[in-house]
């Protein structure tokens, strides 16, 4: 069995040495979690959840996942009262939290892959952490999640979100997301959060045999497109589907 690496890691920069870890007097300060609003109800998310059913999210175990995370511990105080909206937020440096309905239909797609006899994901590889709120929704229907984020602010933002919430089979990486994580291959799915002109060869080379890459895709005519892509008996196969928009998905850290 091939052990599995150490965490919290940080991959660095192709040719670089990987950064040293900060210390403790120079952490991140803790952010206040939104509170005192109704938000940590059942109710609110039970709400989200049967308007996502209603927009034609089917997976029972999509549903629960969506219900089990609160959302307004991933968004920033002044937008907590549209937490459970159906609507993207701005996260900083110009990236966003993607919609409940979004995240809830990329996992849907991600999940009719393959899956174990209970019905979870293998290993997941997420690109693009963001927030860490669909690495938080992602850890309750696989077994093991990595996830990368290449901007270092946000790095360290979703582990200060994701700290609380204790969650064993989540690792979040540092590092540049168009290369994949080599070390945690294979991987049963792969659900990236930007959207480039095409799949890196590096995330097929790392997807397992019979898995599948969720996708954003920029098309020939300019626009995203959610795209799926299997691995069958070696060859990668590729369907188009409804158009998106996500953030542009770049190469390096910074």
């Amino acid at each position: 069995m091939t052990r599995r690496p150490g965490f919290p890691a940080r991959l660095p920069a192709p040719g670089a040495p990987a950064p040293a870890r900060p210390p403790a007097a120079a952490a991140a300060p803790q952010r206040t979690v939104p509170s005192g609003l109704g938000l940590d109800s059942h109710a609110v998310r039970a709400r989200m959840v049967r308007k996502l059913a209603g927009q034609g999210v089917r997976d029972a175990r999509v549903l629960a996942a969506m219900n089990a995370v609160d959302r307004h511990r991933f968004v920033d105080s002044a937008l907590v009262n549209q937490a459970y909206e159906d609507t993207s937020l701005p996260i900083g440096l110009g990236q966003t939290i993607s919609k409940p309905s979004v995240v809830a239909r990329m996992i849907e797609l991600l999940l009719a892959g393959r899956t174990d006899a209970n019905g979870r994901l293998g290993r997941v590889l997420e690109v693009g952490t963001g927030c860490g709120y669909q690495a938080a929704v992602l850890s309750q229907v696989a077994t093991e999640v990595y996830s990368i984020e290449r901007l270092r602010a946000l790095h360290e933002r979703a582990r200060e979100n994701l700290r609380p919430l204790r969650l064993a089979n989540l690792h979040l990486l540092f590092g540049d997301g168009m290369q994949g994580y080599a070390k945690g291959a294979p991987y049963a799915g792969i659900i990236a959060a930007a959207g480039g002109d095409a799949v890196p060869v590096q995330w097929t080379d790392q997807l397992a045999e019979g898995g599948r890459i969720v996708a954003p895709m920029v098309m020939p005519h300019g626009a995203q497109a959610l795209v799926i892509v299997e691995k069958t008996a070696g060859r990668l196969n590729q369907s188009v589907l409804e158009g998106v928009h996500f953030v542009p998905l770049k190469s390096g850290i910074a």
